[in-house]
């Protein structure tokens, strides 16, 4: 029997790149997975036919994040498909590059309210759904780690993400729920453009301590893992997943 074979899964921004990389794996486990999307449907669907393909179950569901409500029209979406939840995986989540006197004060609202004020709420309201024994998992960044000045609004917005996340799991302990972050490093996937230039890439890999850039399934599998019975003893913690980049700084 698959780990997660009953269960229900919410992964926000799955439609690509990671969250679709943890969608397809928690699928693989046996949940059934709300593929969340905010405007490319056509992807959206492209990851639920993968998982269909592979035996699993999934449905989408479309809403915008950070505008005003963002979180009720994600669980009103979320109610035509389900009637409870085991699994919350926030993963949506927008860069916000520039220095800080490059930052205007539009794109720093948007970057925290995409990437902090979002899960917030969506954790604040699905509480009433969220099973006891569930399992809330946060993507953070490994820009947290280190100093990042031409990401600052990015960073300080994932440093947020992970304060939640240790806070959070001391309330919700009560009810058995876990509340973990994971930080990626650098991850290939399609918004990384610049990766096809392979003097990029090269340079991007030396930073781990494998020299190679890191995978959506190298994210994905500690995501499994978080959201399985063997991370029942596991809550409160911020997870590198970067290749053991920054080690010798």
């Amino acid at each position: 029997m698959s780990t997660l074979t009953g269960k229900t899964a919410l992964v926000t921004g799955a439609s690509r790149g990671i969250g679709r990389a943890v969608a397809r794996r928690l699928a693989s486990e046996g949940a059934r997975v709300g593929v969340h999307y905010a405007r490319d449907e056509t992807a959206a669907e492209e990851t639920v036919a993968a998982i269909e393909a592979a035996g699993g179950s999934a449905f989408t569901l479309r809403t915008e994040l950070g505008v005003p409500g963002d979180a009720d029209a994600l669980w009103r979406a979320f109610d035509e498909h389900a009637e409870g939840l085991d699994i919350l995986v926030n993963n949506a989540g927008i860069a916000g590059p520039g220095l800080i006197h490059e930052v205007s004060e539009a794109d720093y609202d948007k970057v925290f309210a995409v990437n902090a004020k979002a899960p917030f709420f969506i954790i604040q309201k699905g509480l009433g759904r969220l099973r006891d024994g569930g399992r809330v998992i946060n993507i953070s960044s490994g820009v947290t780690k280190v100093a990042f000045p031409g990401m600052i609004s990015y960073a300080a917005s994932k440093g947020a993400v992970e304060i939640l996340t240790l806070t959070l799991a001391q309330t919700l302990g009560s009810r058995g729920i876990t509340v973990n972050a994971v930080s990626p490093g650098t991850i290939e996937t399609d918004i990384h453009p610049w990766m096809a230039d392979p003097a990029a890439k090269a340079h991007a890999a030396g930073f781990s301590v494998f020299d190679r850039v890191g995978q959506p399934a190298d994210v994905a599998d500690v995501v499994a893992f978080l959201a399985s019975d063997d991370s029942r003893w596991v809550t409160g913690q911020n997870i590198d997943v970067s290749g053991g980049s920054g080690l010798g700084i």
